[in-house]
């Protein structure tokens, strides 16, 4: 029998009506009872739209407050949530609306013109307060194995998978969370990561099962994050790796440093190079790494506020409701020997939506392999590497791409550094860099740095100097893209 909960948002609304739920840069600020009276209202008028429990409903729009209230309106009839992902094309969008069997797309306005020439009903998010209210059948109580939401994995090879996440995927992610950051009365939550993406969707649940207001952004924007940490009292930022550079260069720029009630920057997206660890540690940011993908309803292992310095450049362990293994072509690596890193736990998908071929290859006995590698050293404390597809063999020899990138982008001169792999008739691979310089540095310097560094065979062989690097819309480096420009010629 599935375990039943009462609906977080209309608890918190029940038992903290006037907590404060929501605020924005603008001033906008809703308590827990005017947020659970609006995502009442939008359920109405979706109502009036026809969807009903068990409709699949798309959601298309940039971080807003109505974003938040869709979702949880979503949540309150039973719907299940698809979410999209603003910076792909119509195509992209299309196979992800038939592939997840939408009813309707909620668009904001914005993307109405690109959105009308997707195969399914348009609305947008806008327009919806037009719409006449209509009774429903609220949900008062959620079934944790019930399916609510749907997000799409980037599909850097073929198309993209459908991740399903149930109620109880997203309940033990924020569990887990707040079991190990902890929580506190003051806590504010700042996520300028995109709500379409698991990391800032799971932060609008996190809110209503925490009782914690919610600092709304549309995006990253570091003068919007510095002053949110500076004047009003934003405890918790999520950030990726060159979110946290940007934060580093303001702060540095302007002088200032973090009041003591900031507690946590939430780092994941990757390995994170241990220069850029280091100066944050040096300004007395309070970095804590994470590891967490979409399959894993965000972060499942973070490291600990006690170990945020002994254990400097590890992601930590794995969150208190979940496990964590090393695998090799062998079988269970020992402490320090790299392999791919497997988890299981509650807040694990139980698999892709349509698609049981790659359930079953994605999962063994239980365990997900997520296709990262990473090694445990001897306490248990997780420190990852590089994606297995990202891997470089030259000769032989592992080369894993974030190491090299993390010490040529810890040269002054450079901004922002890629490394990936290019077919060599005589190692098999070597590595080939993208860089975005700060200042103008030669090529033989660079190879002098990375000789007092790093071994002979992971120095890059080849060098391109762009004007920036492909991102997706969380700022994650798509390496593919660059591997793409150099099959092309482009490079």
């Amino acid at each position: 029998m599935s375990e039943i909960i009462p609906h977080w948002l209309q608890k918190q609304a029940s038992v903290s009506p006037e907590r404060l739920a929501l605020e924005t840069p603008e001033g906008t600020k809703m308590t827990f009872r005017d947020l659970h009276e609006a995502v009442d209202a939008s359920a109405c008028r979706l109502a009036s739209l026809g969807v009903r429990r068990g409709s699949r409903v798309a959601v298309l729009s940039h971080n807003s407050v109505e974003m938040v209230v869709l979702v949880h309106a979503l949540s309150y009839i039973g719907a299940t949530l698809i979410l999209l992902n603003t910076r792909l094309t119509v195509a992209e969008w299309s196979f992800q609306l038939q592939d997840s069997e939408a009813e309707l797309l909620l668009a904001a306005a914005k993307y109405e013109q690109q959105a009308k020439a997707t195969p399914v009903a348009l609305q947008t998010i806008e327009m919806l307060h037009e719409q006449p209210p209509q009774e429903y059948t609220c949900c008062t109580e959620l079934r944790l194995d019930d399916v609510f939401s749907i997000i799409y994995t980037s599909g850097t090879t073929g198309n993209p998978k459908g991740v399903a996440h149930t109620y109880g995927n997203h309940w033990w992610s924020a569990i887990g969370s707040a079991l190990n950051l902890g929580l506190s009365q003051e806590d504010k939550w700042l996520s300028p990561l995109p709500m379409f993406h698991v990391g800032g969707l799971s932060t609008i649940f996190k809110s209503a099962i925490y009782g914690m207001p919610l600092y709304v952004t549309q995006g990253f924007d570091e003068e919007i994050v510095q002053t949110a940490i500076t004047k009003h009292g934003v405890t918790i930022v999520s950030v990726v790796t060159v979110m946290l550079q940007r934060l580093l260069r303001l702060q540095e720029k302007d002088g200032i440093t973090y009041p003591d009630t900031f507690r946590c920057m939430l780092l994941g997206g990757g390995p994170a190079p241990l220069h850029l660890l280091e100066e944050a540690k040096t300004n007395a940011i309070p970095v804590f790494q994470s590891y967490g993908m979409t399959e894993t309803a965000s972060q499942i292992v973070t490291l600990s506020p006690e170990d945020s310095i002994r254990k400097l450049g590890s992601a930590g362990k794995a969150l208190v409701p979940a496990q964590l293994r090393i695998m090799t072509s062998t079988g269970l690596a020992k402490p320090d020997e790299a392999g791919e890193i497997q988890v299981k736990g509650p807040m694990i998908t139980k698999g892709y939506y349509r698609n049981p071929e790659a359930t079953g290859a994605a999962f063994q006995e239980g365990w997900l392999a997520t296709g990262d590698i990473g090694y445990t050293d001897r306490e248990g404390y997780l420190y990852v590497l590089d994606r297995r597809k990202d891997l470089i063999i030259s000769g032989g020899e592992n080369i894993y791409p974030a190491e090299v990138e993390g010490v040529l982008a810890s040269h002054p001169a450079i901004n922002e550094a890629a490394v990936i792999g290019q077919t060599d008739t005589q190692w098999g691979a070597v590595p080939v860099a993208f860089l975005v310089k700060d200042k103008e540095i030669s090529i033989e310097d660079l190879q002098a740095y990375c000789q007092e560094r790093l071994a002979r065979y992971k120095i890059p062989k080849y060098w391109h100097w762009v004007d920036g690097l492909p991102r997706n819309a969380s700022n994650k480096l798509m390496r593919y893209k660059l591997q793409q420009k150099l099959e092309e010629g482009n490079a």
